[in-house]
């Protein structure tokens, strides 16, 4: 018995269109995983610079010498950061989207004062300054003053991974409020 015409297309073409949709699906989402894993290679993060007066200091230069090439933040590794020229001095940074920066040398916070509330992370003295998606920490009790900017996404690891190596680098000092 011959098939009647329904107006229908024939089946070869309703399986070639089906199969055409799958591999266009497919290709759109291998694209999207490629330029997500390109964006994780980002190019030299440009920064600001800020007075580091001390930044040449023996006590940077230590504590720079030390820090790890990666961070650990939310159980998501960040790798050091190419910074864009001119780079600031004492300057470290890690990740992509929301990078962590370190910079080392800086002048004594204006928010340390006696009555500040400080943090003791890993037996290094922190001062919070909130900010707008992130937080700037300030080593307060070390030869020099650095700070760790933390986007507010980061987990607490890449704040005690760095606590660590001050500790281990740096010899505490008396609180300066002058």
């Amino acid at each position: 018995m011959p098939e009647s015409d329904t107006g229908a297309p024939p089946r070869l073409v309703l399986v070639t269109a089906a199969a055409l949709a799958v591999a266009l699906a497919v290709a759109v989402a291998v694209f999207a995983l490629t330029q997500r894993s390109s964006s994780d290679t980002a190019g030299p993060l440009p920064l600001v610079p800020v007075p580091a007066p001390a930044a040449g200091s023996p006590g940077c230069t230590t504590l720079l010498a030390a820090v790890p090439t990666e961070l650990t933040s939310n159980g998501t590794s960040l790798k050091v950061r190419t910074l864009a020229d001119p780079a600031p001095p004492a300057t470290v940074a890690w990740g992509t989207d929301d990078p962590l920066v370190l910079r080392c040398g800086l002048n004594r916070p204006p928010e340390l004062t006696p009555t500040a509330a400080l943090r003791l992370v890993n037996k290094v003295q922190w001062l919070q300054v909130p900010g707008e998606g992130a937080s700037t920490w300030y080593v307060v009790d070390r030869e020099v003053y650095a700070a760790l900017t933390v986007p507010d996404s980061a987990g607490t690891g890449p704040l005690q991974q760095i606590s660590d190596t001050i500790a281990a680098k740096l010899a505490p000092r008396p609180l300066r409020f002058s």
